[in-house]
Order: structure tokens, then sequence, then C-alpha cells
């Protein structure tokens, strides 16, 4: 396979020992991982948004295995607990967190974590938990997969053409892009619209057994995974009015805990970039009892800023097309530097 330039440099640091000799460095960082879908996103049947995909699970395995090697993985409790100023944290300490439920957490994630004795923290969109509703990206995902058509007036792009599978997927990806910048009420009049445009007939199993469902989140619970607060139904926060915004929270932390029978004191903010987020937002997860939020700005994050941002932690989005130096250099916070260095090459 063709590498770019960031692809080799990264490569030559990661097979040199550099990235490690970088990482070695820095021993008192808190580095949070944000993995969303475990899953092969080339698979033939595979007809849901591919850039939702954070690793196959043979990626993910290795991952894994790279992560134990290098670093200290703690629970979420221990991450609260020291936060609170309980107890501390060791050098080197890593966080492994999934966003919004899906069912692959269970089938293909939760296996190997299980075979290396390795915890994690799932973060639960509700309304979707035990559901077959799709997320926004998800639906316009497989009606550009499952549709005939090669031009269509869309919900907000307007006219758009297609020839080949290559440009539909552009097209498909260009729309969620669209989409996902507009009011949460927008976005959502703008999705029910899709099926139809894209003339696509949907079903009751079009996107079954795409959810965890309760008894796989007790299921995990059970062994020591740790759910936390993702909102209902994944607005990005910042996009609705603040007393949305606290219905959103309150809620999904009601149906975590009740149907668990387990505290939730943690939350991940949906897309999670800083424009996603306001300084109301993290007042409110504090005045809700909650004791950290995290974020998709990337990290990681020195153990004196996370304890001064408690609600606003930084954690690494992990994508299916990190191979291992790539995923090592995000974990040193060294990729973002890279992609720095060689942007326009």
């Amino acid at each position: 396979m063709h590498k770019s330039p960031i692809g080799r440099a990264l490569e030559l640091a990661y097979n040199s020992g550099t990235l490690t000799a970088i990482h070695r460095a820095q021993r008192n960082r808190l580095t949070v991982l944000a993995y969303h879908r475990i899953d092969d996103p080339k698979a033939p049947e595979f007809c849901t948004f591919a850039p939702n995909v954070s690793a196959t699970p043979q990626a993910f395995a290795e991952q894994m295995d790279l992560l134990c090697t290098l670093f200290n993985v703690v629970s979420m409790q221990q991450v609260v607990a020291w936060l609170e100023g309980h107890s501390q944290l060791p050098p080197y300490a890593a966080l492994i967190t999934f966003d919004d439920g899906y069912r692959d957490n269970f089938d293909n994630a939760f296996p190997v974590l299980r075979a290396r004795n390795l915890p994690a923290t799932i973060f639960l969109a509700t309304d979707c938990i035990g559901s077959s509703k799709p997320f926004y990206w998800d639906l316009a995902a497989h009606c550009f997969k499952n549709t005939k058509l090669h031009v269509a007036e869309l919900p907000v792009l307007g006219t758009s053409r297609w020839l080949n599978d290559d440009e539909r997927q552009d097209v498909a990806l260009r729309w969620v892009s669209t989409v996902k910048s507009l009011p949460d009420s927008e976005k959502q009049q703008a999705a029910a619209r899709l099926p139809e445009t894209l003339d696509v007939t949907l079903s009751d199993r079009s996107f079954a057994d795409l959810h965890l469902t309760w008894e796989q989140v007790c299921k995990m619970q059970a062994v020591g995974f740790e759910m936390g607060a993702h909102t209902c139904s994944h607005p990005i926060l910042a996009r609705i009015p603040l007393s949305e915004a606290r219905r959103q929270i309150s809620e999904s932390r009601t149906a975590i805990e009740e149907n668990t029978q387990q505290p939730v004191v943690t939350f991940a903010y949906p897309n999670g970039l800083s424009s996603d987020f306001t300084q109301a937002h993290q007042t409110l997860l504090a005045e809700f009892g909650f004791r950290a939020g995290f974020t998709l700005v990337p990290g990681p994050m020195s153990f004196s800023r996370a304890l001064q941002q408690p609600m606003a932690i930084r954690r690494i989005f992990i994508g299916w097309r990190d191979d291992l130096p790539r995923f090592l250099a995000k974990l040193t916070g060294l990729a973002r530097l890279a992609d720095r260095l060689f942007a326009g090459k």
C-alpha cells in the first residue's frame, strides 16, 4: 500500500523506536482512547457509516497488545478516585472508552478486552440502546449504499450526482458533514427525508442488532465494565437550547441507572470538539453530580491539566485507517505535529 509522507515518517519513527522513546519521556500523562465501532468497514455486508469504525477486530487486538506493553491501563473508577484526590494514578496511565453503544462493542471488543483483563467504559446514547433506531449518519450511509439512483435532489445539499461507488460515497460523506453543522431539529428533519429522496425502503430489520441491548450492557457491567452517559439522542449540545441539553444529560443518566442499577458519574460530549460544548455545559455536569466529562479534543493530557479541567478531559479519536505507527503517534501526541508539518504535501 502506498503511504503518504506522514505515514512513511511515522512508520520510520515507529520502527526505529523513536515513538517509544517519546512515550517513555511522558510519564505523567493521562491517555484516554476514544473508540466507536469495532468492525470491518470493507466487509460486503457492511452498510452503515464507515468513518465511525475505529478498528477491525484484528487491529483492535493488536492495539490492545501494544497498549498493554507500553501503558498502565486503568479503570474509570480509578480515574474518578484520582480526580477526587483519593488515590494516585500510575505513570503512563491509559483509559479505554467507547462512544454511542454499538452492538459490535459487545461482539468484537468485549472478548478482546476480557482476554487481556482490560477495563473499559462505554458512553451510551440511551435512546438507541435496545432499539433499531439508527443515528442519522448510519441512516445516510445505508440509504446511499442501497439507492439505485445516480442523481437526487438531496435535503440541504440540493442536486447531487454520482457515477460510481466512490463518487456516491463522497456525496454521502459530504451530506453527513453538511447536516452535522445544522441545528439538531433541522438535522433530524433532513435525515427523515433522505430515504424517500433516495428511493430506499426501510424495514424493521434495516438496523436490527446495530446497537447494544440493556441485557448486553448489564453483562459487561457485571464483569467490571463501566457505563457513562452520552445524552439520549446524541445532539451536539452547543446546537440545542440549554434547557434541552439539561434534559438530554439528565435523562440519559437516569435511563442507564434504572436499567443497570448502577450509578453513573461520567459523561462524554457528543462530537466532543471544542465548539460542541461550552462552559455552561461543564457547569451542568457539575450541578448534576458528574465527576468527569470527556471531550474529543485530541489528547493526551498532563496529569496537572486533567486535574484542573475534570469536566473537559481530552481523548484520542481512533480511526480504522490508523495502523500501529499512527496509533502510537496519536497516543504520544506526535500525530498532530506530523499532520501540521506535512500539511499540503
